[in-house]
């Protein structure tokens, strides 16, 4: 898959900004041609003691939810890149960083300024309660 390893060096600002409690939010969006699946979200949840994430399948009539590893996350979403999403935004703190596939399937990774001023709430609370 040619996206891999750009989506893994992507992925890995994913991972810091969890480690680093900045993370908001991450979504799958624009797709490309006429498919059921309209978005893919992604939040932290807090599974047992255990920090994993959930994805959020939004679908024109439907919504599915699935809980993985952090580490699992990447290997599903590097499944819908390309097909049939185009971009990943991860909202963090600090920026949202975009990863972007133009008509020729060229990525980019562009940052902005950040959309949110706050981190996910389950994760400020994971992180809050294993330093205690």
């Amino acid at each position: 898959m040619p996206f891999k390893a750009t989506f893994n060096r992507f992925y890995a600002q994913v991972k810091t900004s969890l480690q680093d409690g900045t993370f908001a939010k991450l979504t799958l969006a624009k797709r490309i041609g006429n498919t059921d699946l309209m978005n893919i979200y992604v939040w932290p949840i807090v599974v047992d003691g255990v920090l994993k994430l959930e994805l959020k399948y939004k679908y024109q009539q439907d919504e599915v939810q699935q809980i993985v590893s952090i580490d699992e996350a990447e290997v599903v979403l590097l499944q819908y890149i390309n097909n049939p999403f185009m971009s990943a935004l991860l909202f963090t703190t600090n920026a949202d960083v975009v990863y972007k596939l133009n008509k020729k399937r060229a990525v980019s990774i562009t940052e902005k300024a950040p959309t949110f001023a706050h981190p996910s709430y389950e994760l400020a609370a994971f992180l809050k309660e294993s330093h205690k």
